[in-house]
């Protein structure tokens, strides 16, 4: 493959990112997306992940870039582990270097 291609390939990938969202109930609850602002707009409309259909969400808590869906996934995995407590700790600290 020529450097030109590998380069537009580069340029064509798009980050991942991992979000975290508070709901109703104040459960946290975890995803990854390419379009943070679109998939939570999919949950507000109760048409997201089952979990956020039977908890709905109130707001957006953290969204962390990453460089691929790979990396994205096993932060999520991670963070997963946590309990919602941790989740807002983490989120909190995200927040406050941006």
């Amino acid at each position: 493959m020529a450097k030109d291609q590998k380069q537009k390939g580069a340029k064509r990938r798009k980050p991942w990112y991992l979000y975290l969202i508070e709901c109703e109930d104040l459960s946290v609850y975890t995803g990854i997306a390419v379009d943070v602002e679109a998939r939570f707009a999919v949950h507000q409309k109760g048409a997201g992940a089952r979990y956020t259909r039977a908890h709905p969400p109130k707001k957006l808590l953290a969204v962390v870039e990453y460089s691929n869906r790979s990396a994205a996934s096993q932060a999520e995995y991670v963070i997963k582990q946590m309990s919602a407590r941790e989740k807002r700790a983490f989120a909190h600290s995200v927040t406050r270097q941006t």
